[in-house]
């Protein structure tokens, strides 16, 4: 069975919240999904999984999770090649330029590992609503799509 990590930074719940809603929908799609908070979560787990989804907030002026520093840092000595990623995370509009800018670099340390991106990034304000479940569950199919097949 296809395996998928869901692992999430949160102050607020909100990214918890996206993290719980994307878990449900690759489970929803047949996928065995382990979802983890950031500070709880070696990155060497992340070779186990099929998938990968990353759900990290944006402090301030585009700080990354002070949490999942050493999460992030990890990310450059892992060969990630073969495995499917997405990023989805909350942020404040607030913050202007610097809107979710977490959500990229993780994209970015990702794809730097090797992996493929299975779905564009998913930005949201603030917690989810109605319009942003539904954006979720397409970025979960979507990322079930990019997944190799099962002979």
């Amino acid at each position: 069975m296809t395996q998928a990590h869901v692992v999430f930074a949160t102050i607020t719940g909100n990214n918890e919240d996206i993290a719980d809603i994307v878990t449900e929908g690759l489970e929803d799609l047949g996928l065995t999904v382990k979802e983890t908070e950031i500070s709880q979560t070696d990155s060497d787990e992340l070779l186990a999984s099929d998938l990968i989804v990353i759900c990290p907030y944006t402090y301030d002026e585009g700080n990354l999770p002070e949490e999942g520093l050493d999460f992030f840092d990890d990310l450059a000595d892992l060969d990630l090649t073969g495995k499917i990623f997405g990023v989805a995370g909350s942020g404040d509009v607030f913050y202007q330029e610097f809107y979710n800018v977490a959500v990229d670099k993780f994209a970015t340390a990702l794809k730097q590992a090797g992996a493929t991106q299975g779905a564009p990034n998913v930005k949201i304000n603030l917690d989810p609503d109605e319009a942003d479940i539904e954006t979720l569950d397409q970025f979960s199919k979507t990322l079930v799509e990019h997944l190799p097949q099962a002979d």
